[in-house]
């Protein structure tokens, strides 16, 4: 797939204030400093489309971009950010919830691991929430340009074994970096894919 066009369209965190086509939905989720936006940029190829920050925990509310006029792109807040306190994390938490428990359009989730990290609680949880809560979901492993190929494959035989403990098969892998535009064809492919594949089962 080649974008040709990425627009961001509205941010907000009430889901009744999404857009109210049928248009599809794929969502990008992680935990706070997973490189989430500077994955979206890209991908559509347009620096700064999402805003990207040093500082953890920016994006609070629910982006949508729409690319090519045909799909949406939605860029949802960072999880398990500590130093939101509190109330602040559960604020967050209700609005990610909202939308994955009430966005019909959503099409499939993208929950972005850093690959440099064990596998932590807080994202395991997650992604066995999605389970449970029957979730379409793939994974997306962040900063391949900064780790070794021995390193990525030792913690991704962790990664997966840990996985294995809750999932009788894996969900979609996908490996990325920003830096160096690894795995775009791959995520790019792969959207394209079910879009077909939903236009053709319509």
């Amino acid at each position: 797939m080649e974008i040709k066009s990425a627009e961001f369209l509205i941010s907000n965190t009430d889901l009744s204030k999404c857009p109210q086509d049928t248009l599809l939905e794929y969502a990008f989720i992680g935990r706070s400093n997973v490189g989430k936006s500077s994955l979206i940029n890209m991908l559509c190829s347009k620096k700064g489309l999402a805003m990207t920050s040093s500082t953890p925990g920016k994006t609070q509310l629910i982006n949508h971009f729409i690319i090519n006029k045909e799909w949406y792109l939605v860029d949802l807040p960072g999880y398990g950010y500590a130093q939101r306190g509190k109330k602040g994390r559960n604020k967050i938490q209700e609005i990610i919830n909202h939308y994955l428990d009430g966005r019909d359009q959503l099409t499939m989730l993208f929950v972005l691991i850093d690959c440099r990290l064990e596998p932590q609680e807080i994202d395991i949880e997650f992604i066995e929430l999605l389970g449970f809560n029957e979730v379409p979901f793939a994974i997306v492993f962040t900063k391949l340009d900064k780790i070794s190929s021995s390193k990525l494959h030792e913690n991704m035989l962790v990664y997966k074994n840990k996985l294995l403990e809750s999932w009788e098969e894996l969900p979609p892998l996908f490996f990325t970096s920003s830096e160096t535009k690894k795995g775009k064809d791959d995520l790019l492919n792969y959207i394209e894919e079910i879009n077909k594949e939903i236009k053709i089962s319509k």
